[in-house]
Formats: C-alpha cells, sequence, structure tokens
C-alpha cells in the first residue's frame, strides 16, 4: 500500500469536510494530485470517471428543471399536506416515498426527481428544507440495496454471486436482503418523528396550484419506467441509464421549444443543471481510482481477514461495520468490486456459504454512505441542491440526521440476515 496514496486521501476529505463550500476545487485538485504522482495515469483518467452516474444527474436535473417550471411540485405539494395532518408526517410521508421509489431507480435519480417537491413543501410553510431534503437524501440511499435494480452495488452482487430479481426478495427458502433493508425502513420512521418532533401545527394550504403542462411530469414517470425496463436488459452498456436520461431530457427539451416556440425554458434548464456537483463527483472519482491502484483498498480488504480470523460472527461483525465507516467517505461501488472475491475467498476458508457475507458487505456499504454529506453521491446531489437554494449545510447539519438514520437501519439489518442466514 501506497503511504501518499493513503495521507492525500485523508487529507483530500478533511479539507472537504472542513471547507464546504470549497469540495468541487478540493476534489479536483486532490485528482490533480494523484494523476501528477503517477497514481493515476493519463490513460486510464477517463475510465476513471463514472460517465453514467455524471448523464444521469445531468439529464435528470435539465428534466426536474422543466418539471419544476410546470409547478407540479407545488401541486404535489398541496396534495401531500392536504393528506397528512401536520408537518412531522409530511416528513415521514416523504422518506418513505422515495425509498419506495428508491428500491427500483437510482438513488440519484430519485432525489433530483422529489428534492423540487421537498423544497415547495418547504416553502409553502416557509421552513427551511435542509432536514426535509436530507431525510429525503438518507431514505432514498437506504432502500436502494432492496432490489437488484436498486443500485449499482446490488447490480454488482446479483451479477457477481449469480442473483436474479427475486433472489433479493427470497433465496433458497429463506427471506433475502429485501426484507432486511425494509425492515430497517421502518425502524427509521421513529427516528423521523423524534427529529421532526416540533414541527406539529396542523398545515392549512388556501390556494391551489394550476398545472397546464403534464408533459414533464409523464417525461420524469417515464423516465423510471425506463431505468427500470433497462436494468433486465443482460450485457447492456454501462452507460445506458445516463443516455436514457439524457434523451428524455432531449425531448422534453424539444417538446418545451415548440409548445412555447421559443428556446428560454431550454436554457434555463441548462443553467439549472449543478455543474459544480458534477464537478466534484468527477474529482472523487479520480481519488478512488488512486487509492484503488495504490493500493489502499486492497489494505483494507487484508486487514479484515486478519482481524477476522476463523469466527464466522466475528468475521461478519467486522465486514458491516467496517464498510459502514469505510462506505462513510469512501464510493462504495470500487470498494464492493474489490471486497466480493475477498468475501467469497473468507467463506471458503471458513467452509461456509457466502451469502451472509455477501448481505453484510451489501448492508454495509451501501447504508454507510448516509453517515457523511460525502458519503454517497445522493448525498452529494442534495447538498448541491440545497446550496443553489443558499442554503450551505455543514456536516454536522448532515449527521444529525444522517447518523441515526444509518446506525437503526444498519443494526436492523445485521441483526435479521444473522438470524436468518447464519
Amino acid at each position: 500500500m501506497s503511504v501518499l496514496a493513503l495521507v492525500l486521501f485523508i487529507l483530500t476529505y478533511c479539507l472537504m469536510i472542513a471547507l464546504p463550500k470549497y469540495r468541487p476545487w478540493v476534489a479536483l485538485t486532490s485528482a490533480a494530485l494523484y494523476v501528477a504522482l503517477g497514481f493515476v495515469p493519463l490513460r486510464a483518467l477517463a475510465g476513471a470517471v463514472d460517465w453514467n452516474v455524471l448523464l444521469m444527474l445531468a439529464g435528470t436535473m435539465g428534466t426536474v428543471s422543466l418539471f419544476i417550471e410546470t409547478r407540479m411540485p407545488n401541486r404535489m405539494a398541496e396534495i401531500l399536506l392536504t393528506k397528512t395532518p401536520n408537518v412531522m408526517w409530511v416528513a415521514v410521508a416523504m422518506c418513505l416515498f422515495s425509498g419506495a421509489v428508491s428500491a427500483f431507480v437510482d438513488n440519484v435519480a430519485t432525489v433530483l426527481m422529489l428534492a423540487p417537491v421537498g423544497l415547495a413543501i418547504a416553502a409553502k410553510l416557509d421552513a427551511s428544507p435542509v432536514p426535509l431534503l436530507i431525510a429525503i437524501a438518507v431514505s432514498s440511499n437506504l432502500q436502494g440495496a432492496a432490489t437488484l435494480v436498486g443500485d449499482t452495488t446490488s447490480i454488482m452482487l446479483g451479477g457477481y454471486a449469480g442473483m436474479d430479481f427475486l433472489d433479493f426478495f427470497f433465496m433458497d427458502g429463506r427471506f433475502s436482503i429485501f426484507w432486511a433493508v425494509e425492515l430497517g425502513a421502518l425502524v427509521t420512521v421513529p427516528i423521523i418523528l423524534y427529529l421532526f418532533r416540533d414541527q406539529r401545527s396542523p398545515v392549512s394550504i388556501p390556494d391551489k396550484t394550476e398545472v397546464t403542462n403534464y408533459v414533464p411530469t409523464c417525461l420524469l414517470l417515464g423516465t423510471i419506467a425506463l431505468l427500470i425496463a433497462a436494468s433486465f436488459i443482460p450485457g447492456k452498456p454501462a452507460v445506458t441509464n445516463g443516455l436514457i436520461c439524457v434523451g428524455v431530457f432531449a425531448v422534453g427539451a424539444l417538446h418545451s421549444r415548440l409548445r412555447e416556440k421559443s428556446w428560454h425554458n431550454v436554457k434555463v434548464a441548462l443553467l439549472e443543471i449543478d455543474y459544480q456537483t458534477l464537478l466534484l463527483l468527477s474529482g472523487l472519482f479520480i481519488v478512488i481510482e488512486g487509492i484503488s491502484r495504490g493500493g489502499v483498498i486492497d489494505a483494507i480488504a487484508a486487514l479484515f481477514v486478519r482481524v477476522g480470523g476463523s469466527n464466522l460472527f466475528i468475521m461478519y461483525t467486522i465486514i458491516v461495520w467496517g464498510s459502514v465507516l469505510i462506505s462513510a467517505f469512501v464510493d462504495n461501488i470500487p470498494y464492493v468490486a474489490t471486497m466480493l472475491p475477498v468475501v467469497t475467498g473468507i467463506a471458503g476458508t471458513m467452509g461456509c456459504s457466502p451469502i451472509l457475507l455477501y448481505f453484510g458487505l451489501l448492508t454495509g456499504a451501501t447504508l454507510g454512505g448516509n453517515i457523511t454529506p460525502i458519503g454517497a453521491s445522493a448525498n452529494i446531489t442534495t447538498i448541491g441542491i440545497l446550496r443553489r437554494q443558499g442554503h450551505e449545510v455543514s456536516t454536522k447539519d448532515f449527521m444529525r440526521i444522517g447518523l441515526p438514520f444509518t446506525l437503526a437501519a444498519v443494526t436492523t439489518g445485521y441483526l435479521f440476515c444473522w438470524f436468518v442466514w447464519h
């Protein structure tokens, strides 16, 4: 393992936590240093960046901007507010809904689709949108591991372990990881109620927003349907989801031009794309590639093997909670990719089925990103949305919600998988 790669990585994340306004520039500077120091060769630079995620972000941001222009988020907010007794239950409803969507759609896309509704709710209540949007983000991250199509890590596990869509629900006659995640989601409801316990005032909505253009709404729903359908295509290109999102935005832009006989809304949509978030993620992808090539992630995997020994419960515990800690700072995609063969080897050495350890790895690595604002792409996207609305989110503000969510959900999944699969 390269000590220099590790030190630079730690310094990068310390600076991003200490300087939230400058996170994109810190990440890009660090990425440039990894390239300059030879950890990431120039020929590997393009491959280090996850273009699928960036295209999904850009395309969905554009479509969401057209969606906002129709004032549909305001109408959806009014409907939700009239169906719930107070703001506290609004938060519960939004979190459960975002989690349900995220079980079948990428977490980032889920946040981009639901954030405008959360912003509209906060505006109507004259309240800060920060707690609600953070809760939506962590809820979407929580349920990404529920199904084969909910998160990249789930897709990776399915491909590696030969699991199909139904195996995430029932496998070998037992309840599978879907039920562990859903139990975790239910356990977070009391946490949401506690965090929003002071928001018990009844909701009054005197005005009714009129929506005259339903095409962008249909396009967002179409995006969800297409992303789900694409998940079942074997051997599809890595950028398939990104191309779907960009393609849907292109259709929406063309419709807007023909309907309004002007490019104004399209220009606004292009300007609404959060380019700083795209730059931040690009830099982080290169940084993660640098520590992967520097042997840092391999060293972490080797440490698991040394510490766990031959005790299955200890090994399972280390994999779950070690993954939580690591995924709070490291993108879980390269981490899971590295750990899957390691976990298989550990199970072979112990003479047991690897399924328990697979589920422990997925539980810890997927949910661990909820601890910090830079632990998952959905979190980074949410912070970017809030920043553009004039709200700066500190690490402390994020962890006030993210940490109890993570501990409750992971503990539930950890215990469920152990008792069902050990």
